[in-house]
């Protein structure tokens, strides 16, 4: 019988174990089990849930596009297809084309690593720096360390968002993607910091923390074992969301002609687009739509992965997707 409280967190390999006599389990068996309960087990769940499913579908194929598929289809030039070929009429320019004879369908190929960069320094930024914070603001709560991070996080939190990227793009008049995700994601980190430090408020006041306290375990022993352990689920989670935002800002600062256009994404292809009168003439609108579309796309996904993952982090549902009893797996060996 497990004198665990109902307070402590919940391990998926114990909800199994029924051998009362605690003999010595089998390295295989373990691995098996290990497998089942963190691997198979949460692929189950994400089978069942749709969003699951399809968001990692859309997001899959945005990174299959982004690395396979610039070396499958070659950077279009100038005078590559004819002129304003208008989308579906030819399966070679599938999307159409644009006023140099560009296919549309190839520009969105290759101004999508760009985006994905941008998307992965952005969201490693703004994650890292909110979960850092959080973190120890909420683990010492009281202390010095807590009123200076929180001081520091409710000033930049007053601080307009978009105002201080433009000064700090005017600054620093970044060329490449990472730089610009680091510079976009220096802006999303303070509310996600203030919910992370109120998660960890809640935690820190679990039995198993106290436990692990009165045995005397380094600090950084419980923060990477207690407390990050516990809050992974949720920082993966509102790792998409974060990812959507930089999307959204970055497209929105391109189009509008703040960042250099020294790095080629979708942003840049609406801009191109509306400079060349696509919103006011039909047989451009193709231009302007499909890039637009992409970028909803990829915004749906996210979400919808999000959505998804709040589902496969649930430790109940894996337990529930496992198919490894302690039972089994001691009568196959």
């Amino acid at each position: 019988m497990s004198n665990r409280t109902t307070d402590d967190p919940v391990d998926l390999e114990e909800l199994f174990d029924t051998d009362v006599d605690h003999e010595p389990t089998p390295r295989r068996v373990q691995l098996k089990r290990s497998f089942d309960l963190y691997v198979a087990a949460p692929a189950r769940v994400a089978i069942h849930d749709w969003r699951a499913l399809v968001g990692m579908l859309i997001v899959g194929a945005f990174l299959l596009v982004g690395t396979v598929g610039v070396w499958l289809v070659e950077q279009p030039i100038s005078g590559d297809a004819p002129i304003l070929v208008q989308p579906f009429q030819d399966l070679s320019y599938i999307l159409g084309t644009d006023t140099l004879g560009r296919p549309i369908g190839a520009q969105l190929i290759h101004a999508t690593p760009g985006m994905l960069k941008m998307i992965f320094a952005g969201a490693v930024v703004s994650i890292g720096l909110a979960a850092l914070v959080g973190v120890l603001s909420g683990f010492m709560r009281g202390n010095i360390v807590d009123t200076v991070l929180m001081a520091v996080t409710d000033v930049i939190i007053t601080i307009p968002g978009l105002p201080l990227v433009i000064v700090l793009i005017a600054i620093f008049q970044p060329e490449s993607p990472y730089v610009v995700g680091v510079l976009l994601g220096l802006d999303n980190w303070p509310g996600l910091a203030r919910t992370v430090r109120s998660q960890v408020l809640s935690i820190r006041e679990d039995s198993y923390v106290e436990a692990s306290q009165i045995m005397g375990l380094p600090t950084s022993t419980i923060l990477r074992r207690d407390i990050i352990g516990q809050l992974m689920p949720y920082i993966t989670v509102n790792s998409a969301l974060a990812s959507r935002r930089i999307i959204f800002e970055s497209v929105g600062l391109y189009f509008l002609g703040i960042l250099p256009f020294t790095s080629f994404n979708w942003g840049v292809l609406m801009n191109l687009a509306y400079q060349g009168g696509a919103l006011t003439d039909p047989q451009l609108l193709h231009w302007l739509v499909f890039p637009m579309l992409t970028i909803i796309l990829m915004a749906f996904g996210l979400v919808l992965l999000s959505q998804g993952m709040d589902s496969v982090f649930n430790v109940r549902l894996r337990a529930r997707h496992a198919t490894t009893t302690g039972d089994e797996a001691t009568g196959e060996e």
